[in-house]
């Protein structure tokens, strides 16, 4: 279903045979974030906590839609799973489960930007009814975006009056609304997730910095001498977190992207046949996005 029109049995099963090896421990890393965050003894405050379980469940929901059902198609090809309609909002879902997990990662680290760069923000935005209010919306407009996706397919044969199988419609390759809508869909997911990652996490980054530099001057003044400040040693550490989830999205994001662009160019100019092999890359590299996050926020929790 994410393959390109060429070749798009052999990336399918690649695609599948990296699932088998990746599934189980991204299942096992999302659920067990989700049972031990939600008991609530992590040190966390509940604002934190909700924004982590609900990026956790997110990931999960990935894994049960993008691997899960594709076992499922794989294991029982005659299923209720073949019917076209089905096919189609098993699509739509995939795609929407993955930008629902990307905005909730910007979110969560728009939030960290707030409670440690804008003080007076901080008592108004970071509180757990307004964390509550943007998970609920984030799902609900996210589908609403992948909406369109439920319609880039038609039946490959109809049997007993029962549409079956999804195969792309053949305007969705040459079609100028469709290609401005993907170009739109990639914008929102993940080129603006990227500025913005990049963008909040620099400028937290500088307002640590600057603070440190107060603090040591501070020291200075007081004629205070430590051989080791927990402060800094914090601060130091909240750099290395910010720069680690921001590079992680962006390295595991940049194949995925690339291939979009290398096949959209084929598509539209029929010059040249892309590569399943690059589709295959940046579909692993992408799932890997549903862990990489939860064990970076949460396992360096030292409560966790």
């Amino acid at each position: 279903m994410r393959c390109s029109k060429f070749n798009r049995s052999s990336c399918f099963n690649g695609c599948f045979e990296l699932d088998q090896l990746f599934s189980p421990f991204l299942f096992a890393v999302n659920l067990l974030a989700i049972v031990i965050l939600s008991r609530g003894n992590c040190g966390l405050s509940k604002c934190v906590t909700h924004y982590l379980v609900a990026m956790a469940a997110a990931n999960l929901m990935i894994v049960m839609t993008d691997v899960i059902l594709r076992w499922l198609i794989v294991y029982f090809p005659v299923s209720f799973l073949d019917i076209t309609p089905v096919c189609s909002l098993v699509t739509m879902l995939i795609i929407s489960t993955t930008e629902i997990s990307v905005w909730f990662t910007v979110i969560f680290t728009f939030d960290r930007f707030v409670a440690i760069c804008c003080q007076k923000l901080k008592t108004k935005y970071c509180t757990e009814k307004t964390a509550r209010v943007i998970i609920g919306a984030v799902p609900v407009l996210s589908c609403l975006e992948s909406i369109p996706w439920f319609f880039r397919f038609l039946a490959q044969y109809i049997f007993n009056n029962l549409e079956r199988f999804c195969i792309t419609k053949p305007e969705y390759y040459t079609s100028v609304l469709w290609a401005a809508y993907e170009i739109l869909h990639h914008l929102l997911t993940p080129l603006l997730p990227f500025v913005l990652l990049f963008l909040l996490n620099t400028l937290t980054v500088r307002h640590i910095l600057i603070a440190n530099r107060a603090r040591r001057r501070l020291q200075e003044d007081s004629d205070r001498e430590s051989p080791s400040d927990p402060e800094m040693d914090k601060r130091r550490k909240s750099i290395i977190l910010l720069f680690t989830i921001s590079g992680s999205f962006i390295l595991l994001w940049t194949t995925q992207v690339t291939c979009f662009l290398y096949q959209r160019i084929a598509f539209m100019s029929d010059s040249f046949t892309p590569s399943p092999t690059a589709s295959t890359i940046g579909y692993l590299l992408q799932l890997l996005i549903t862990c990489t996050n939860t064990c970076i926020y949460t396992v360096t929790q030292r409560t966790f």
